[in-house]
């Protein structure tokens, strides 16, 4: 006679516990890992300058002078001997 919990044929008879079943297999427990992997990338930034050369130009007037000179001639004639004046 078997034991009445047990559905082989594995038990003792006198046994009031169950016979010894398959195992029960669960749903998947999925572990997620996150590895972190750092890579080092070098980037080239072109940089460009310009250079801008700004000639500044101060202008100074300086006075430079200059003269001329003209001579006349008057001719003035007095006394009695004014013969030219007639």
């Amino acid at each position: 006679m078997f034991n009445k919990c047990c559905k082989k044929q594995c038990c003792p008879v006198i046994s009031t516990s169950c016979c010894p079943t398959d195992p029960v297999y669960e749903a998947p427990i999925q572990n997620c890992v996150q590895k972190d992997y750092i890579h080092d990338v070098t980037h080239i930034v072109p940089i460009h300058t310009n250079v801008v050369n700004n000639h500044i130009y101060k202008h100074s007037y300086v006075p430079e002078y200059s003269c001329s000179e003209e001579n006349i001639c008057t001719e003035v004639y007095d006394g009695p001997n004014n013969f030219m004046n007639n």
